[in-house]
């Protein structure tokens, strides 16, 4: 597979599939099939198929589209979801093979009904990381979805949306649903080449989504392009007067890029220089950038180290019941063994961090002052998954490396958006995220949006 190049254009996204079948040129029903004949084609990817539902979505889309009267501008156009939304009629495993047994969902989750109101096709559930608690995308029970770019030996997708990430990477899908608590969006979409929206969590309904973490889950798309990440919020977020799909000029934007990060060691030398040359290219298209380190994103990178994730207290009172009987046995190791080292996190502690995250929020906010912030998405590109197959401690270690640099946003309940920044001399790619103070999504999607097309156009 060809890495990404930021050079390339909106050929292969979601609204380019919807553009052909205004023009006749492909239909939904041809779109779902070629869809499904690729799902059948890569392993672990999907944890089950909507195939009965998608044709009938698919032939009264094609109708639709026929009579001139799309339902939207994502009609027909084929999407997949994270195995923790409900779909109606589908159980919801949240990648646990424990709940294979429960009973069908009977409604879908408000976001799938909302996108297949919309006329999306809803191809099937796809796999992740054990009730999306890792951010390296491995699962026992359902096997671990190969990155599309490692080729000569497997690379991790990503996760805790691995098998969303895959589908939309290896061409089966041009969209997919992922939800992110710490990184679950931004990291894969970072190890794929993918455009990655981690939403403000209430943005979107969290109604019929499996929960991890309830002060920090969010809800959000993978993507090939940002224009199809505004066109998902278009329909999402129901405004009346929709973020248009033309991009702003990036003349006059202003941005913030926290120096501390992207000059700290721990970071790869191809994420930092891709990075950089993002911003260079920016600043020749009238950017201003304050090339600077952040205190705000400094003292939450701080706050975590010293004081914990908050998102492991959450997690572990939801989990609880599980962890205290028999069942726990079943669980993934690796993921019970992460659920198990919150049981003795202080009540003090979480008190504590619940109030510095307040603080936080208004102090970053108050320091961007309408800029946005810029760090790489990810310290280093996809690693090799066989070593982490094999080594617990290796697994620890990499899986907090790699959601170092996610985590603070995910805190501060910042959207972000990852975009593809390039690719090192091996041909994986890398990613730069954007953020903006909570709630202040759709500037940040106007923003990501003039940044994407002006680095699609150099």
């Amino acid at each position: 597979m060809a890495c990404f190049s930021p050079s390339v254009p909106f050929a292969a996204d979601a609204l380019a599939l919807a553009e052909q079948f205004a023009s006749g040129s492909s239909d939904p029903v041809r779109a779902l099939d070629e869809a499904l004949a690729k799902a059948a084609e890569v392993d672990h990817v999907f944890i089950s198929l909507c195939s009965v539902r998608a044709r009938r979505e698919a032939l009264a889309s094609a109708a639709r589209w026929k009579a001139g009267q799309p339902a939207s501008a994502l009609d027909g156009v084929p999407i997949v979801w994270k195995d923790l939304f409900n779909i109606a009629g589908s159980v919801t495993t949240a990648g646990a093979a424990i709940r294979q047994d429960l009973p069908p969902a009977l409604l879908d989750a408000n976001t799938v009904g909302q996108l297949s109101r919309a006329g999306m096709i809803s191809v099937g559930k796809t796999n992740l990381s054990e009730f999306a608690y890792s951010g390296l995308g491995l699962n026992p029970h359902f096997g671990t979805p190969h990155n599309p770019f490692g080729l000569e030996q497997p690379r991790i997708p990503g996760g805790s949306s691995s098998g969303s990430a895959v589908a939309v990477a290896a061409g089966i899908v041009p969209i997919a649903m992922g939800t992110d608590t710490a990184g679950s969006i931004r990291v894969p979409a970072a190890f794929n080449g993918l455009v990655g929206f981690r939403s403000s969590c209430r943005r979107y309904s969290r109604d019929g989504v499996f929960p991890l973490a309830h002060t920090l889950d969010s809800v959000g798309p993978l993507t090939r392009s940002v224009r199809d990440a505004v066109a998902i919020d278009n329909i999402l977020h129901g405004r009346s007067q929709p973020i248009s799909l033309a991009p702003r000029p990036l003349a006059g934007q202003r941005f913030w890029a926290d120096e501390a990060v992207i000059f700290d060691p721990r970071v790869e030398s191809a994420v930092r220089d891709n990075l950089l040359q993002c911003l260079s290219m920016m600043k020749a298209q009238g950017a201003l950038i304050d090339l600077r380190p952040s205190p705000a994103f400094q003292a939450t990178l701080e706050l975590i180290e010293l004081s914990g994730w908050l998102g492991a207290a959450e997690a572990f009172a939801l989990h609880q019941p599980l962890l205290d009987s028999a069942a726990a046995a079943q669980l993934d190791p690796r993921v019970r063994r992460r659920l198990e080292a919150a049981r003795s996190f202080p009540a003090s502690q979480l008190i504590r961090l619940y109030s510095a995250r307040e603080q936080l929020q208004q102090q970053i906010t108050d320091e961007l002052d309408g800029a946005f912030l810029i760090t790489p998405s990810v310290a280093h590109v996809a690693p090799l998954l066989a070593p982490l197959q094999t080594d617990d401690e290796l697994f620890a270690r990499t899986n907090l490396a790699t959601l170092r640099l996610t985590m603070p946003g995910s805190l501060l309940n910042l959207p972000g958006v990852s975009l593809p920044s390039g690719c090192d001399e091996s041909g994986l790619p890398t990613g730069m995220s954007i953020s903006a103070p909570p709630g202040e999504d759709s500037r940040l999607l106007r923003a990501a949006l003039a940044v994407d097309t002006a680095m699609r156009q150099r």
